[in-house]
């Protein structure tokens, strides 16, 4: 007789609930577990193969876990000289150091390099993360780029054709000429892998170094005129109506900061002229005879 499977446990993985309530990534989530921060019901656990339900007391270093919160999504232009990390190994300093002290517990998608700045997308839920990272979701991420020297269209060519670097393919970019600036000449990057370092790594195959590298865009969402340091959170409605789009709508460009004071009211928009058959005329004194000319 065949013994019948066992059923699948109730409820969700202890990582993925922890992820969703905001308090680290599934991957991070699973560290906290292995060295003992995490307990259910009272007990440490060390695995996190288990499954949890509503009905389990969760806790992390001892505090329980809040409720899961809806998914969320912040812009954030990422300054040059910070490290896109929880924490440093070398003591320096971390995107996480700078964010505003409202901003509740977030996770970046992808990350940008010590010496790049521009946009970096923050999250508080692990799943949207995950989504927006895979290579599946094929979304578009440009770059300005500045390099050392004055490559011609020619020069540029093997990164449009896709180029192989010690065995490593890197897929073909779209690579725009933008100007020569004395010494240097910037460019416009567009990629979809986002593999480690790709970008600098392939100028540097076809002899440019680059010495600034701005990423402007991430799918639909833009850092348009944002300053370094700042965050804006995308509203919930364009971040439902976008996650599935990759083009690039006007409307997934971060807003422009309130100006101080009052707000001015709009003039009111000009009537209208009347459409269709005039009605009756208005009952209105008779008018009056010209005197004739003698």
């Amino acid at each position: 007789m065949t013994t019948p499977p066992n059923p699948t446990p109730a409820g969700d993985r202890i990582a993925k609930v922890l992820s969703r309530a905001g308090v680290a990534s599934r991957r991070e989530a699973e560290r906290m577990i292995a060295i003992g921060q995490v307990a259910v019901n009272g007990k440490v656990i060390d695995s996190p193969a288990l499954n949890v339900t509503d009905r389990d007391r969760i806790t992390v270093d001892g505090q329980p876990i809040g409720q899961p919160e809806p998914a969320r999504l912040w812009l954030y232009y990422k300054p040059d000289g910070l490290v896109t990390s929880n924490s440093d190994e070398k003591g320096r300093d971390t995107i996480f150091d700078h964010l505003p002290e409202d901003l509740p517990r977030v996770m970046s998608v992808g990350r940008l390099d010590l010496n790049s700045e521009g946009l970096l997308l923050l999250t508080n839920d692990g799943g949207l993360k995950r989504k927006l990272e895979l290579p599946s979701t094929g979304w578009l991420r440009k770059y300005r780029v500045r390099v050392k020297g004055n490559p011609t269209e020619p020069d540029l060519d093997p990164l449009r054709r896709g180029i192989t670097i010690d065995g490593e393919k890197f897929q073909p970019m779209i690579v725009i000429l933008d100007r020569i600036q004395g010494a240097n000449a910037w460019l416009t990057v567009g990629l979809r892998e986002g593999k480690n370092r790709e970008i600098r790594r392939t100028m540097s195959a076809i002899n440019l170094t680059v010495n600034r590298l701005i990423r402007i865009s991430y799918g639909p969402f833009r850092l348009a005129d944002m300053t370094p340091g700042m965050v804006t959170e995308v509203k919930g409605r364009v971040l439902r109506d976008q996650l599935g789009q990759r083009e690039t709508p006007e409307d997934a460009v971060a807003p422009k900061p309130r100006p101080n004071g009052p707000r001015i009211a709009k003039p009111a928009p000009a009537a209208k002229p009347p459409t269709g058959k005039p009605g009756p005329k208005r009952a209105g004194k008779p008018a009056q005879p010209r005197p004739r000319r003698a």
